[in-house]
């Protein structure tokens, strides 16, 4: 089908801004002249695209750059602060709300405790919070990103199953849409996750990587070409649901023996307190005998050098390091990055996942698999939500500013 010119034409124009943009995101300072030669655009195009930029508020102008022989050129970055969105992460004992600018950076938090919540009164605390982060907007918010446990249909916004929640077949991008009038993305936590990953990573962007999110549940998310692929069927990366012991134990979908049974940290933390009740000497006993026992005791535990601690951090790690290496086999990423509550474990647990994905999966692949600890930060769902609106809205995910954009 030939589309219409003016159809084609604006198009182009949509395009051509998104390269120009990603390439001031990524590389600014940078003049004019820079922009072309990365993008592969005329300078009289990118002049004229560099003009609805700055008349838009997007881009500014920041002083003159070294001369290279003639006029300095003007030097050019991006406006931070020149568009926030709001993200949600819907988590499981609490709704965490921000709004969230072009790099990022959150402005202004919200949250809201739901452990007692379900069904309507989960949705109507949802709305709470997204009430108060646009009134607290200075402007119109670019559109609302949203980052749950469970199954999502991300084109229609439809949450499919959120068991802690009681949501099935909930309609979520639609209701938020009517509410509000503005663009909605929704996707599971885990997938929200990589997206922050990739699109705020610190250092070099790479196309394609894996973020396995470890916490009370374990899901993945993968961004192949810098796009998030979340399967046919939406459910790409329910790593933590696949069995992986026999006769295991008993797990929230239903069935036994899942990753989740032995690897997330509602199985380390009760693995450690049925170990420390044959173990009177490890600082662990007290703390279960207490009913005070925590990620952050099994941190301290560990730090004080508690062998009990090591030991049920490693088996942890081992446990995870078997489902990772599937995921080596299966993908082939050599970016996998291990996020959530279980990362303050720390090294012995990524050095036992390391481990165990070098017994378990082909060497050379793993000779070129890199397995590192993520983002630290309890806002790495917002930051991933709010980062699938900025790629749609503003054409943040465009990879490839070496080659020819369209004139």
């Amino acid at each position: 089908m030939t589309l219409p010119a003016k159809a084609t034409h604006r198009r182009t124009r949509a395009h051509n801004e998104a390269l120009v943009l990603r390439a001031v995101y990524d590389y600014a300072p940078l003049s004019r002249a820079d922009i072309a030669r990365l993008t592969g655009l005329t300078r009289t195009t990118v002049s004229e695209v560099v003009g609805g930029l700055l008349d838009d508020g997007l881009v500014r102008e920041i002083g003159r750059g070294r001369s290279r022989g003639g006029k300095a050129p003007i030097l050019l970055e991006v406006v931070e602060d020149a568009r926030h969105v709001v993200g949600l992460d819907l988590g499981e004992q609490r709704f965490v709300g921000a709004l969230v600018n072009l790099r990022g950076t959150v402005r202004v938090s919200r949250s809201v405790d739901v452990e007692d919540l379900d069904g309507d009164e989960a949705l109507a605390a949802v709305y709470r919070l997204v009430d108060e982060l646009v009134a607290a907007s200075p402007r119109q918010p670019l559109g609302i990103g949203v980052g749950t446990p469970g199954l999502v249909e991300s084109t229609t916004g439809t949450i499919r199953w959120a068991v802690n929640l009681d949501w099935q077949n909930l309609p979520l991008g639609s209701l938020l849409r009517d509410r509000y009038g503005l663009p909605v993305r929704i996707v599971n936590d885990s997938q929200a996750a990589a997206y922050a990953e990739y699109l705020f990573a610190a250092g070099p962007r790479v196309p394609n990587l894996v973020a396995i999110k470890v916490g009370r549940g374990i899901g993945a998310g993968i961004v192949l070409g810098g796009e998030l692929y979340q399967g046919d069927a939406f459910g790409a990366g329910e790593v933590g649901h696949v069995r992986l012991v026999d006769d295991g134990e008993a797990c929230r979908c239903g069935r036994t023996g899942c990753l989740e049974t032995v690897a997330s940290s509602r199985a380390v933390l009760a693995r450690a307190a049925r170990l420390a009740a044959a173990h009177p000497d490890s600082p662990l006993h007290r703390a279960a005998a207490e009913g005070s026992l925590s990620l952050e005791t099994l941190v301290a535990a560990l730090d004080a050098g508690d062998p009990l601690a090591r030991a049920v951090v490693e088996e942890a790690g081992r446990a995870l390091g078997r489902g990772v290496a599937a995921v080596v086999a299966t993908l082939n990423v050599r970016r996998i990055v291990l996020l959530g509550a279980l990362a303050v474990l720390g090294e012995p647990w990524l050095e036992a996942v390391r481990g165990e994905v070098a017994r378990s999966a082909l060497g050379p692949l793993v000779a070129e698999t890199e397995i590192v600890l993520g983002r630290s930060s309890s806002d790495i769902v917002v930051l991933g939500s709010s980062a699938l609106v900025l790629s749609r809205e503003v054409g943040l995910s465009l990879l490839g500013l070496g080659a020819a954009g369209r004139e």
